[in-house]
């Protein structure tokens, strides 16, 4: 299984001739280093509704006749704009060709806003991903804050691979990520959804050694790098 990191929050797996993408957000994003045009997927993951999720979603989801996973209500604003989408919700799950795929809790907020009407559309609650791909159990966390329940996702499944956000001002920072890591009793960790913007800018590395003291392994990877699981 291939694991490719976009930067920000889009990690894109592919296992065997099966591939799919979760928050691509390619256009607009100063790290990124591979454009919607050239991704080759067949299903979506969203976790939830801001732009730098969402972004690129409804161009790819149509340049590849791929189907968008979201929230309902989500999955109701994008398929108003041609995309193919199926809605879930938390704790449901959804069988894939790749594997499956349930929709955890996060703690965060879920909207598009459009200044110039100073109008802002709910988009519904925002979410987590596990999914099972390969006899293995990736957890994408989304936006979120740390929240005790990440204790019970840990008891319930063996995580082989955690992405957690590390930006802290939109979502947790370092610290809490450590704890969220031991928490989920993850055996590899990588962060995201930091340093793309200066709000978000963190030391990777730093936080990489912090989980070695907890004997975690986590490993920063760069945009356009790819890890194997």
């Amino acid at each position: 299984m291939e694991i490719l990191f976009h930067g920000h929050s889009c990690i894109q797996i592919t296992e065997g001739e099966h591939s799919l993408i979760i928050d691509p957000f390619l256009n607009g994003n100063p790290v990124a280093v591979t454009k919607p045009e050239d991704v080759r997927v067949q299903h979506i993951l969203l976790t939830h509704g801001h732009g730098d999720h969402i972004g690129d979603a409804v161009q790819i989801a149509k340049q590849n006749d791929a189907t968008i996973i979201s929230i309902v209500e989500l999955a109701s604003y994008l398929g108003w704009q041609g995309a193919k989408t199926v809605g879930i919700n938390l704790g449901g799950s959804y069988a894939l060709p790749i594997g499956r795929v349930k929709m955890t809790h996060a703690f965060h907020s879920s909207a598009v806003t459009t200044d110039e009407d100073q109008n802002i559309v709910y988009l519904g609650m925002p979410g987590g991903f596990l999914l099972e791909i390969g006899g293995k159990t990736i957890y994408h966390a989304g936006d979120t804050g740390l929240f005790g329940d990440m204790k019970m996702l840990g008891e319930l499944n063996q995580i082989d691979l955690a992405f957690l956000p590390i930006g802290d001002h939109y979502t947790m920072g370092p610290k809490d990520a450590v704890i969220a890591a031991q928490w989920l009793n993850a055996k590899h960790v990588v962060p995201i959804h930091f340093n793309t913007f200066p709000p978000i800018k963190q030391d990777g590395e730093q936080f990489v050694a912090a989980l070695a003291e907890k004997n975690i392994k986590g490993t920063v990877v760069k945009p356009g790098e790819s890890i194997t699981l």
